[in-house]
């Protein structure tokens, strides 16, 4: 599967570079943007996992770009991690949130910490990207009939096996987070991934005709 993009976002190029080193170790995409605006201009044409957006900037500061971001209907589900150098007290991390954040992490972080986060976000972009071409696979092969109902071919028995993968890869994901420190949001992600999966299972196995179902073919809900 092609690696998933992460954006860094910050006007001071040091940052970026320390970024670089720390989220280096997860072998994915990362693209840089020194200002809102260039962020902005990335999300136009790329998918990205996770966003990691400073909050002091020139012009355009992080939380006004989070919330030009939170506007636009292709980027409004991105993860965003503000990174701060600076702590005025609860309102200004409230203020994080409401922009948008999932996270609001504080200068100087823990490396190993901050990788951590971002991994699981990477985790779940690649799982929901899964579910994506296994809902396609599904799509085109039961409109190749026409009468909503699947050749039984060795299609079903495929998806059915990469759909099999997909889930127990979820199963492993829900259980890495299913303690306290888990961060709500990414347990969030993860919930309503599983529940998407268990509604295309539903829709696989009333085409299936191994399977007995009998049932219309659903979309995957949630």
């Amino acid at each position: 599967m092609q690696k998933a993009k992460i954006l860094l976002v910050d006007d001071r190029p040091e940052n970026l570079l320390a970024l670089e080193a720390i989220l280096s170790a997860l072998d994915q995409t990362l693209v840089r943007a020194s200002s809102g605006e260039e962020a902005l201009k990335a999300l136009l044409t790329d998918d990205f996992a996770v966003i990691l957006l400073d909050v002091q900037m020139p012009g355009m500061d992080g939380f006004e770009t989070a919330a030009h971001i939170k506007r636009r209907e292709r980027t409004r589900d991105i993860p965003i991690i503000f990174l701060t150098a600076i702590n005025h007290g609860p309102h200004h991390t409230f203020r994080g949130y409401a922009a948008g954040a999932v996270d609001y992490i504080s200068k100087p972080f823990d490396p190993w910490v901050l990788r951590a986060k971002v991994s699981v976000f990477v985790d779940l972009y690649m799982k929901n990207c899964k579910l994506r071409e296994q809902a396609e696979l599904l799509r085109i092969q039961v409109e190749g009939r026409g009468d909503g109902r699947a050749e039984p071919t060795g299609v079903i028995a495929e998806l059915s096996a990469r759909l099999a993968a997909v889930e127990e890869q979820a199963e492993a994901l829900s259980k890495q987070l299913d303690d306290e420190s888990a961060d709500a949001a990414a347990v969030a992600t993860a919930a309503h991934l599983e529940r998407k999966l268990t509604g295309l299972r539903r829709a696989l196995d009333a085409i299936d005709p191994t399977s007995g179902g009998t049932a219309p073919v659903l979309p995957p809900q949630g």
